[in-house]
């Protein structure tokens, strides 16, 4: 059994220029960070001893005997990539809700991916990881998301992160003090908007014209220098939360899904109450307010967000995780043995008296199920 933990992440700088549309053409940069908020997937072979060779548990559940059945994308796809013929069971669970703008689909495609190669018996770096993510989702799913929360949810930390047009992506940490990096860390503000939305949905509505949004794009890419030029320096850390707040105007410029009348009025009822700046996480359209605002300001900002949850964070640098690890017994031996023979189906006791029968007169199915 293998239980992998990934990081969710917060997105500050650069958001937009990780499609690989513009960034493959103009190249790119974000600042994120990976936060203390987690997906964990726990995998195992599953023991062939059920009707079913597949179980996958999120929000539903699915019991299935083949790749095809299996309706969730992502789990279905990356078995798929790595080639998956044993029978398997997959439990997901978050800390976050999903759907929500903190990068918790790929989390799980990351997670997922890692454990899968831990319960094969292979270690694979942070770096594959990345990029066989960001394939599963943008080449095989076609899915419109872009490369950062991948990198992000794979290395973990505090990151400025370059999209170069060769495809290539180099992870540079930021190096602060341990003061800096607390006083930034004093001044966010996390809190859940209750407005669920796939962040793909609300992308696709800006992503085909991006070579139409250069100016925006451009700007966007140059706060994550001059963010990265605040932090490193002495000058008052204000100045990151009004930089927020320039890249949020340029941000919802890009499209009229990025924000809506709903999230404009928090967002203004925040600064009213003391914030600098602030964003929603991810693609937009919904999920989590982020905010920058001296921590004198932030009773007041609560009490002005009354009905929205609020939830404290801290920054994290582990990535993912294999955090449980333990050999069971392997079945591998009987489920070869078992797709040979015609097992008799299961079934519910009538409560009935039967016949005798003989195990030749049983109905039988060939237990053989090809993935």
């Amino acid at each position: 059994m293998i239980i992998t933990r990934t990081p969710f992440r917060i997105s500050f700088f650069g958001g937009g220029t990780d499609y690989p549309g513009w960034y493959r053409e103009h190249g790119g940069a974000v600042l994120a960070t990976s936060i203390d908020k987690y997906c964990y997937l726990n995998c195992r072979f599953l023991p062939p001893f059920f009707e079913h060779r597949i179980r996958v548990v999120y929000s539903k559940i699915e019991d299935c005997n083949s790749l095809e059945e299996i309706e969730h994308p992502s789990v279905r796809e990356t078995l798929r990539h790595l080639d998956f013929q044993r029978g398997i069971e997959i439990h997901h669970d978050g800390d976050l809700p999903a759907r929500s703008g903190m990068g918790s689909s790929s989390a799980f495609t990351v997670g997922l991916l890692h454990a899968l190669y831990a319960l094969k018996g292979r270690m694979i770096s942070k770096h594959q990881l990345a990029m066989e993510s960001i394939h599963l989702e943008q080449e095989v799913l076609k899915e419109t998301v872009g490369s950062q929360d991948q990198v992000t949810a794979a290395y973990g930390g505090f990151n400025h992160i370059a999209f170069h047009p060769s495809g290539e992506i180099s992870v540079r940490p930021m190096i602060l003090p341990a003061d800096r990096q607390k006083e930034l860390s004093s001044h966010l503000m996390l809190f859940y908007t209750g407005i669920k939305r796939t962040a793909a949905r609300v992308a696709e509505s800006y992503v085909p014209s991006l070579q139409d949004k250069r100016r925006q794009l451009r700007i966007l890419r140059d706060m994550v220098e001059e963010a990265v030029s605040i932090l490193s320096g002495t000058d008052d850390i204000r100045a990151f939360g009004n930089l927020l707040h320039e890249a949020w105007q340029a941000k919802r410029a890009m499209s009229d899904q990025i924000s809506s009348p709903e999230i404009d009025d928090l967002y203004e009822a925040a600064r009213a109450a003391g914030a600098l700046g602030g964003k929603i996480t991810g693609a937009g359209g919904g999920g989590f307010l982020l905010l920058f605002a001296p921590p004198r300001h932030h009773n007041h900002i609560r009490e002005k967000l009354d009905g929205l949850l609020h939830v404290p964070f801290n920054f994290e640098t582990g990535g993912t995780q294999v955090i449980f690890y333990d050999q069971e017994q392997d079945y591998a031996a009987v489920e070869e043995d078992t797709k040979t023979r015609k097992i008799i189906p299961f079934r519910e006791w009538s409560g009935e008296a039967a016949s005798p029968m003989s195990i030749e007169t049983l109905p039988q199915v060939n237990a053989r199920r090809d993935y």
